[in-house]
Formats: structure tokens, sequence, C-alpha cells
């Protein structure tokens, strides 16, 4: 099979059975074991006095072993079933658009019972969080998290194979956790966050026009472009300013961590900031046409290539 054949396939496999919770609780997902991975990396080579040159020399060789663990699947896997099985695990489609509306359906319930679940994808502090700041809430991680989740490893599937997937699912899963300006990992960790910057700067433009193209609103690109670089990261603020600006709403804006508020720009201040449960479904509906207008494009290159 082509890779783009492999590719369609694991995004309907990935959509139809998204994460079984029986077979992960017998086995680990790869996403844990990267962890486990990282997590050793960290408390085995973060110290001396050059932790900046040991997170990256870690990096690379972890990427290394990603890159070897995906080319003996390919060789293990000449008709390519086993490919398509594991390019779905590593999707997450169906489990990101399950965990955002799990949180529409709590904040319909109650704003605490909004606060509990929307704490289940988020970083930041929840507890004082009104309705409108959890529905915020929910709406940027489903942005970010179907570029990181979902168009970042199909697009590298697509350019480099099975290597290609789990390099980027390796060091994506490291930024998340060592790839932070904190006195332990601001050092060691900045190698990974770099690198993870760098792998997600087609996906995440690619996402922000999946998003505009689903609806095919295309004057909001205009607002999209502007207030893309408002955004901390330079690549999580497209996919968050074109759900912002196809949903109408304002994302982004003042919010706390660690007890600390901190007054972040608006992403489309003119759009409506009071927003609630039906907000929160609107974009899991452009999660799944986004998901589908991605889907349409690599069924087309599976047919001409």
């Amino acid at each position: 099979m082509s890779g783009p054949t492999i590719l369609a396939l694991a995004l309907l496999l990935d959509a139809l059975f998204g994460e079984p919770e029986w077979l992960w609780k017998r086995v680990p997902h790869p996403a844990i074991l990267m962890g486990r991975a990282i997590d050793w990396l960290d408390e085995t080579f973060n110290k001396g006095d050059k932790p900046m040159a040991n997170g990256a020399l870690g990096m690379l060789a972890f990427c290394v072993i990603a890159a070897m663990i995906g080319w003996a699947i390919e060789d293990l896997s000449p008709e390519g079933v086993l490919e398509v099985i594991v390019v779905a695990i590593l999707l997450a489609q169906k489990s990101l658009a399950q965990h955002v509306q799990a949180v529409a359906d709590a904040l319909r319930q109650s704003v605490g019972e909004g606060r509990k679940a929307v704490s289940q994808i988020v970083g930041r502090d929840t507890a004082g969080m009104d309705q409108a700041a959890i529905a915020r809430s929910a709406v940027e991680s489903a942005a970010e998290n179907f570029s990181d989740g979902v168009v970042a490893p199909a697009f590298w599937f697509l350019i480099a194979g099975l290597p290609g997937i789990l390099v980027y699912k390796l060091v994506n899963t490291a930024d998340s956790m060592i790839g932070y300006r904190t006195p332990r990992h601001e050092a060691f960790g900045k190698f990974a966050a770099q690198l993870d910057d760098v792998l997600n700067w087609v996906p995440a433009r690619l996402s922000a026009l999946l998003i505009m193209a689903s609806r095919r609103q295309w004057g909001t690109w205009r607002v999209i472009r502007r207030d893309a670089p408002l955004h901390r990261s330079p690549n999580a603020g497209w996919p968050e300013a074109a759900m912002a600006a196809v949903l109408g709403v304002a994302l982004s804006g003042p919010r706390s961590y660690e007890g600390e508020m901190r007054s972040f720009p608006w992403v489309n201040a003119e759009g409506t900031r009071y927003i609630g449960p039906k907000e929160i479904d609107q974009s899991v509906d452009l999660l799944w046409a986004g998901w589908f207008v991605m889907l349409g494009f690599v069924i087309l290159l599976a047919v001409v290539t």
C-alpha cells in the first residue's frame, strides 16, 4: 500500500475505534512508553554543568532509536497492514473529540463538573474558572490538539513514513514534559522545545487552513494572520486563531497558572467572550469537519499516487 492509502485507512480506523480502554489497560500505550523514556532521560542526564548539551544529545539519540523502530516495523509489514494499525494508534482524533465533548456535557450539569472535566485536558488553574473560562479552555485545547495530535502526525507520516511519525510523537511528548522554562528544564529541555517548534511549524498552519476550509470562511484568513502571532507559542496560535475566527468567539486572554494570573492578549478580540457548552459543541463539530477535509485530501493523494 502507498503511504497516503495507509494514512487514509489509519484515519478511518482511529475515527471508528479511538483509544480502546480494554487494550490500554492491558498493555502500555506507545505515548506512555515514550513518556517513561523521557523520564529516564531526565533523571539520568539532567545533571552536571552541561544540561543543554546533555538534553540535545539525549533527544538526538532517542530520535535515532525511534526512527530505527519505525524502519523495523515497515520491514515487518510488507503489505502495510501493521503500519495502518501503528499509525492509527498514534493519531488522536476520536479521543480528542471525546475529551472536549466531555467538557461540554459536564458544564451542562454544573460549573463545578465543568471545571473537573476541563482539568483533564488543560494545564492551567481551573479552580476559579467561570463558565466562559471553562468553555474557552476547552475550545483552545480542541484547536491546539487538532494540530499536535492529528494533523502533525499525519503530515510527518506522509513526509517520512513510520520513522517520521514516531520521531514527531517522541519530540512532542518530550516537549510536553521537559520543554518548559523552569529552573530544572529550561536548559535541559531547550532542544526538545525548539525541535518541537520546528516540526510543528507547517502542521500548525495547515491546521488553520483545514479549519477555515471546512466551513469555507475564506475571509477569516485576515483575522488568522493578524492574531496567530499574538500567541506565546509560534505555532499554537494558528489553529487557535482559526477556531476563534470561524466560531466568532474570543479565545486566550487572562488565565491563571500555578496561582499566578497572567494577562495574555485576546485572539479574535472582537468575538463573543461569554461562551458555554454550545460553543464547545461547535468546536467539536469543527474538529470533525477539518478531519473530513484532511481525509478527502489524503484519499485524493492515494488515488493519484
